[in-house]
């Protein structure tokens, strides 16, 4: 699996996975310098502070600034970042995106308005529902089924067999997202898809709809050899934050591989946990952009408004990657852990 071919799935597993899962992928990670501890870095204990309405906005001014980025990878990066954070309040930016020349921001976009369930734009899915590409039919059959519209839901089975791999990846992760329960029927073959990145999402969709056949698959994987598929691989177990999964997302925290640990801290904030808040601030300060990225993510899940320090420094990052990843989180922040 090539990053070209990954990128098309959801932004926010691969904005954690700039070293994909693949031949030789984990050598190109950062290990640690000394074996890895028994108990994560320690941290301070959780304080509620204000959130700063200066960072705010510049966290809202930095996701605009990427909406015009010319690389599409980064607009695709805005647009999960508005399905994450803004939601309706940037409706006309996703529509906007939804004409995009570039088929990653359109499928962001489709996705973004059909989990949004934006029943403006309904005309506008419907005529990507014959759009070009397979990616951006698969989000927009997703997006009209969110919004009551059921003609195109069927095609997802075609999709699901699709020789490409990019393509059976989307199909498997709308499935799931779904929440229809006859779906397994069609995700479960798809665990021995050959692409293991498929045979992942379509873990990751029985989960979603409760199986545990999903849910074992994932907890095995967590355990691979590769680290790049136990990050994926732990994103989706904590994806229906089901928090009975955290011992197995927690056992990373101490992994060699720093981005493996920022992954699983980011896990567990989403399972209600910030034992990972340590990981973060150590990977805030590291030297490689990913760790830091990966670290302004885990802030995010978290939630801890003391955070803000760490996020505002990270919001001046001179990778961009860094800054959206921050502002996302900064705006992910709640006050009293709400």
């Amino acid at each position: 699996m090539t990053v070209a071919n990954m990128k098309r799935f959801n932004f926010f597993v691969l904005i954690s996975l700039f070293v994909l899962a693949g031949c030789g992928g984990g050598n190109q990670l950062g290990r640690k310098e000394m074996r890895p501890a028994k108990f994560p870095p320690k941290y301070p204990a959780k304080k509620d502070v204000p959130l700063d309405p200066r960072l705010t906005e510049l966290a809202k001014i930095e996701i605009d600034r990427a909406l015009r980025s010319p690389d599409p990878i980064v607009r695709a990066h805005a647009v999960e970042a508005i399905q994450e954070t803004l939601g309706s309040e940037k409706s006309g930016d996703l529509w906007q995106a939804m004409k995009d020349s570039e088929t990653v921001v359109r499928f962001a976009a489709v996705m973004a308005a059909g989990t949004l369930k934006l029943e403006d734009s309904k005309p506008e899915l419907l005529q990507l529902a014959d759009d070009p590409q397979p990616t951006v039919r698969i989000a927009a059959a997703y997006a009209l089924h969110r919004l009551g519209d059921f003609r195109y839901t069927k095609d997802l089975e075609r999709y699901a067999q699709d020789g490409l791999p990019e393509v059976r990846g989307n199909t498997a992760l709308v499935l799931g997202l779904l929440g229809e329960p006859s779906a397994v029927n069609v995700l479960k073959p798809m665990l021995r898809d050959q692409n293991m990145a498929v045979s992942i999402t379509a873990a990751e969709g029985m989960w979603r709809l409760g199986s545990e056949d999903g849910r074992d698959r994932l907890i095995g994987m967590t355990m691979n050899i590769n680290p790049g598929y136990q990050m994926v691989a732990m994103l989706a177990l904590g994806a229906p934050r089901d928090t009975r999964v955290r011992a197995h997302i927690r056992a990373n925290l101490t992994s060699d591989y720093a981005e493996v640990a920022l992954v699983a801290a980011r896990v567990m904030g989403q399972l209600d946990s910030d034992e990972g808040y340590g990981v973060a601030i150590n990977g805030a300060k590291s030297s490689d952009k990913r760790q830091r990225s990966l670290a302004a993510l885990a802030f995010g899940a978290i939630r801890r408004t003391d955070a803000q320090p760490y996020l505002q420094k990270l919001l001046m990052d001179p990778d961009q990657d860094v800054r959206i990843a921050s502002a996302t989180a900064i705006l992910q922040l709640k006050p009293n852990g709400g």
